[in-house]
């Protein structure tokens, strides 16, 4: 189960800051732009010819944030397990939004796979699904940020290298690429279904 109440952790948060970073309980709107600037360097250059399924999907600001920077890809879906995300992503994007348990549903396909933030209150065990289930419904890669290093929290979750080395070994990961130098406590990954 998810450390806290999804719903409620996220539904306190837009109540609170309104459709914002902060209000999908990002720190700031600097740092989710940081993260999507990471994954972004790590997407191909011209995504023009290639899906995007946007696991946690939130907002839509990824695609928002892809538009701006003229890296729109040829087709994004959002999935998102709230109702609430749903409507706001839907009216944001104008894009295919799906509401789905991403742990356990069937998850439609897409050449990448992204998720940021979303898996920061899940328990270990869901952590593993959540991750599985993307990378399964990936055709080229899984691209995700999530807190990094060894401490323990009642709210967060916290992976170290290692942890996330295991993932990829269990799931048959042909390629993975750490980016870790861009944030404390912050790790991007990109599990690859074919060496590049």
């Amino acid at each position: 189960m998810p450390r806290i109440d999804n719903k409620t952790f996220y539904s306190t948060a837009i109540e609170k800051y309104g459709i914002t970073a902060k209000g999908v309980n990002w720190h700031s709107k600097e740092s989710q732009k940081m993260r999507f600037d990471i994954i972004l360097e790590m997407l191909p250059k011209d995504m023009s010819k290639h899906s995007i399924a946007d696991a946690g999907c939130g907002f839509g600001d990824l695609y928002l944030y892809m538009l701006k920077k003229k890296r729109a890809p040829k087709e994004y879906i959002g999935i998102d397990s709230l109702e609430e995300m749903y409507a706001i992503a839907l009216n944001n994007t104008g894009c295919e939004i799906v509401v789905a348990d991403i742990c356990t549903d069937k998850l439609p396909s897409a050449d990448f796979y992204i998720c940021s933030g979303a898996m920061n209150v899940l328990e270990d065990f869901e952590t593993h699904l959540f991750v599985r289930n993307c990378f399964s419904s990936c055709r080229v890669g899984f691209i995700f940020n999530v807190l990094h290093g060894e401490k323990e929290s009642e709210t967060y979750n916290y992976l170290t290298t290692e942890q996330i080395d295991k993932m990829a070994s269990d799931l048959g990961v042909k390629e993975v690429i750490f980016r870790d130098d861009y944030m404390q406590d912050d790790i991007t990954v990109m599990f690859l279904k074919e060496v590049l």
